[in-house]
């Protein structure tokens, strides 16, 4: 709370609330019940990332509630806290903490081991209890160690309002919500305003709501509504829908009644969760009647929930909050166009492999900015290659004078970041380096850190996920992918590799170029006056490829 930037992650109204673990703002306190408000204070969602190399962390903290546990959760999900490790690679490692529930509550994590690329440490992320409040919290590592804050992410969120199931009963631990699961499956901010008994579409939530600019609403507040008469169900999802419509172009995803644990056995609690689907549905089908934009609807089919998804009648368990959030990320990667594939360069990940010389995250949202404050009117993305290649804020810089003298004049922006892999690329064009603005040129060009990774045909894939993606982000821009560069030892590699991206750009109706070629000798092996190590190219090696691509 003393770092002089904000921490917490998943937090809406940050500029109200953003010192207090809570969810909601003071100024609402009289609007809503005294009920809700005291569940804004939990601080369900929440979360504090960090870079650490420390090999033990402990978390002590205190919370607001008397009682840890409920009689149908468990005092890990009411009051714990849970930790992930995120590696240099971009995979997520849930830490186990020995924990101990007192006055101050305290989770050891020993034994951390070393990542496997340099001694920087870890990202990690740490979610916060889901039905109690936090007094104070501190994170002790130490004092030789590494620690630094990560700030709070600066992108749209995903903005999730709805019943005691959204706010995470009845999960074994916080991350386990399934609102938590799905924020770490897209990997975007989602601010979780999930209310136990509460979450009826209520107006002065959806006016609060409203003054968020999201990226997607999902509206999973029918559960709460089946005491209702039918015809008002239907009226408050069309309200809600317009006051949201009224201000925002932005997505909506309305939620069916996942059901009911004994809807097979007990004839009121079906009837209960069928009459108010029904009107749910009646509701979506007036609004795309009347033709209202951008409402997108996940049925209690498609959610697919069994008897023992749940711990009692309704809320779930963790196979509950499994199966929801594979469900919504689903639907949720349709309406964003965020797909992904079952090999790893068509799975976008983040990376940190080389934070000695420079963070990617932080990169990233330094180039996410400037592009669009730059609006380019062409763009080349990649690697190490492109990073260090003039235009950068780096200390080490390659090839400045023809990037200076050629591609600065033509226009171009840099989204190079070193060590990236095609999937990392993916990352970054589903976090916004493509939007914001229209440029006329796209130029790709990424793959060589996949070799030794990857085979040929899935590096082939990923470039073909990925150029459909920056497609869909810039459908009016010329986009060329270029065939990965030569390197020592690997030219036969490489020019196998770059017959199969050219086969594929042609069938997907992509431009190619190989400006690569102009660095190789006649007897097909590179030209090492044109390079720094035999991967990178020098002064000399970057004069011969720039005039090929801006061709």
């Amino acid at each position: 709370m003393e770092a002089g930037f904000p921490v917490l992650q998943n937090q809406g109204f940050v500029n109200e609330i953003g010192k207090t673990y809570t969810r909601l703002p003071e100024r609402v306190k009289g609007d809503v019940d005294k009920t809700l408000w005291g569940l804004s204070q939990h601080s369900s969602g929440l979360a504090i990332h960090f870079y650490s190399n420390a090999p033990k962390i402990q978390v002590r903290y205190t919370v607001t509630g008397k009682n840890f546990g409920m009689h149908h959760m468990p005092a890990t999900g009411v009051s714990g806290v849970d930790l992930y490790q995120i590696n240099c690679d971009g995979h997520a490692a849930f830490c186990f903490g020995t924990y101990s529930f007192k006055d101050t509550i305290v989770y050891t994590y020993d034994n951390i081991k070393k990542d496997k690329y340099h001694n920087y440490g870890y990202e990690y992320r740490l979610y916060l209890p889901l039905y109690n409040g936090v007094k104070w919290l501190e994170i002790g590592t130490p004092e030789d160690a590494k620690f630094e804050f990560i700030p709070l992410i600066d992108e749209k969120p995903i903005v999730v309002y709805g019943t005691s199931i959204t706010q995470g009963a009845c999960a074994s631990r916080p991350a386990m919500a399934w609102a938590s699961i799905l924020q770490r499956a897209v990997d975007y901010p989602l601010i979780n305003l999930g209310f136990s008994g509460s979450g009826r579409l209520e107006t002065p939530i959806m006016n609060l709501i409203n003054e968020i600019e999201a990226r997607l609403y999902i509206l999973d507040c029918i559960p709460n509504l089946t005491y209702n008469l039918e015809n008002e169900i239907e009226d408050r999802v069309c309200n809600a829908v317009k006051l949201i419509r009224s201000k925002h172009d932005t997505p909506i995803l309305l939620v069916e009644h996942g059901g009911y644990s004994n809807g097979g056995s007990d004839t009121i609690s079906y009837q209960k969760y069928v009459a108010a689907n029904k009107r749910s549905r009646a509701a979506y089908e007036k609004l795309i009647a009347e033709k209202v934009p951008g409402v997108y609807y996940l049925t209690k089919e498609e959610l697919n929930l069994s008897p023992d998804s749940r711990v009692d009648y309704v809320h779930a368990s963790d196979l509950g909050m499994q199966q929801q959030a594979d469900a919504v990320e689903k639907k949720v990667r349709e309406i964003l166009h965020i797909p992904v594939g079952t090999i790893s360069t068509t799975r976008p990940v983040t990376q940190r492999r080389e934070p000695g010389t420079y963070e990617w995250l932080k990169r990233h949202h330094f180039m996410k900015r400037t592009a669009q404050e730059r609006q380019p009117k062409a763009v080349i993305i990649g690697n190490s290659i492109t990073h260090y290649w003039g235009d950068n804020n780096e200390k080490w810089k390659n090839g400045e004078q023809s990037w200076n003298q050629k591609m600065k004049p033509a226009g171009f922006h840099n989204l190079g970041c070193g060590w990236d892999r095609v999937e990392n690329v993916l990352w970054r064009v589903y976090h916004d380096e493509l939007d914001g603005y229209k440029t006329d040129k796209v130029v790709l060009m990424i793959g060589t850190n996949n070799i030794g990774m990857n085979t040929n045909a899935e590096i082939v894939e990923g470039l073909r996920f990925l150029l459909c993606a920056i497609r869909q982000r810039q459908p009016q821009a010329e986009i060329t992918v270029l065939g990965i560069y030569p390197r020592r030892n690997k030219e036969q590699l490489v020019k196998d590799i770059n017959i199969q991206i050219k086969q594929m750009a042609e069938i997907e109706g992509f431009q190619f170029k190989d400006p690569g070629l102009n660095l190789l000798l006649s007897n097909g092996k590179i030209d090492e006056g044109l390079f720094t190590d035999g991967l990178h190219p020098n002064e000399k090696g970057y004069q011969k490829l720039v005039d090929e691509i801006l061709k």
